[in-house]
């Protein structure tokens, strides 16, 4: 492993997340799985070890690192077969936003127990009709005295039964313009009106998938990420004027960590066929691995998950030291390149192992489904482009 962007307590972190990840082991995790059942042991032990908040403040509990520390952890715990998908949404996005965004009172109340994932948290954007796009949500936050009523609907929610609240993206009304303007919102999972529907997903994953109905949800004031309107002077404060900022403050970590699940789904993949292909015999007694044919594709998958691993790491960098300009585009760009790089290599990875490939005993079959999915969520690969080249290469908006 490069040293370049790696420190010696990255190589360290990588190392012990890896052992942990080995202890589990892809049958662990195949065998919930099926049963629907939350990694719950996995999810205990990481959080015991302090891998869980390792991106989120001391003073909180976590580990007073970032993006690149927890995006190792996923990283390698995809690579050992064993992924915690609760990672990009718990502590990624909602540790992140309340860390940089919330009141005091909500950093004391959510931050500890998210460090060691004795609470967890779920992440409510995804509409019926408006998918990601913060600019057609639906789900509004009315005033009522000092409380808010939240009405709406959300799809594609992952891990609402095992969340003790959902962070739920809304707007609220600009009372100087009238116009919306989104909101982000801690929902008790017991909220009265708040209810979540499973979603019956081809996918076999720990994570289940919710519809969520928001039926003139109560929540008090302090329900508001940030307490009330935000100064513009503080631009870390939080409240009403911050929607867009703490928004994007969890999108972006999103992108990161999804770019990490990927590269350990295809890092997994990859030397799963490797291990076969130098043991495999079909021709003379070569093994097969000595054919190009077999060689040349593993080689190429290898070199294309290492390059999106140097993209995901600048996005974690340039997202740890401020920057949210430029952890924009690296981010979209980590998380475009991941996932393409995890598909081909998920790809040849069964080719290689041939009919075996398709068996449980290898487990690699239902990994064809799951890199799928990394083109598509958290965000498609087409609307990356449409960042790329709206926002990078200055071109015209086609929408």
């Amino acid at each position: 492993m490069s040293t370049v962007l790696e420190t010696e307590e990255h190589q360290a972190l990588r190392a012990a997340v890896a052992a942990l990840g080995k202890r589990f082991g892809r049958d662990y995790t195949t065998d919930l799985a099926r049963r629907g059942e939350h990694p719950r042991e996995l999810w205990d032990a990481a959080g015991e070890l302090g891998y869980l908040g390792v991106n989120l403040p001391e003073e909180y509990g976590g580990g007073g690192g970032g993006m690149a520390e927890l995006s190792i952890v996923l990283e390698e715990l995809g690579a050992a077969g064993s992924p915690l998908l609760m990672l990009v949404v718990s502590p990624a996005i909602c540790g992140t936003v309340i860390a940089r965004f919330g009141t005091e009172a909500q950093k004391r109340a959510w931050l500890p127990g998210l460090s060691d994932g004795s609470l967890t948290m779920s992440f409510g954007i995804t509409e019926p009709d408006a998918g990601s796009n913060s600019h057609r949500i639906t789900t509004t936050a009315r005033r009522d005295g000092d409380d808010w009523i939240l009405s709406g609907r959300k799809v594609f929610i992952s891990g609402v039964d095992i969340s003790d609240a959902t962070l739920i993206v809304g707007r609220t009304e600009d009372a100087r313009s009238g116009s919306l303007k989104p909101c982000l919102f801690i929902v008790p999972r017991e909220a009265p009106g708040f209810t979540h529907t499973r979603i019956d997903m081809e996918l076999q994953a720990a994570e289940k998938q919710f519809e969520l109905v928001l039926d003139d949800v109560r929540l008090p004031a302090d329900a508001l990420v940030g307490g009330g309107p935000s100064r513009s002077s503080e631009a870390e404060s939080g409240g009403e004027d911050a929607g867009l900022l703490q928004l994007f403050a969890g999108l972006n970590p999103e992108r990161i960590m999804g770019a990490a699940f990927s590269i350990g789904m295809g890092r997994y993949a990859v030397e799963r066929a490797v291990d076969y292909a130098k043991t495999r015999t079909v021709w003379k007694g070569a093994p097969i691995g000595s054919h190009q044919a077999i060689a040349h594709p593993l080689a190429q998958a290898h070199i294309e998950l290492e390059l999106s691993r140097l993209m995901m790491q600048k996005a974690a960098r340039l997202y740890d030291e401020g920057d949210d300009i430029g952890a924009g585009e690296a981010a979209n760009m980590a998380k475009y390149a991941a996932a393409e790089a995890c598909v081909r290599a998920v790809d040849q990875a069964v080719h290689t192992l041939g009919g075996n490939g398709l068996t449980r005993e290898y487990g690699l079959a239902s990994l064809i489904t799951a890199a799928r999915v990394s083109r598509i969520a958290p965000v498609s690969r087409e609307m990356i482009l449409n960042y790329v080249s709206h926002q990078t290469l200055g071109l015209p908006k086609s929408y």
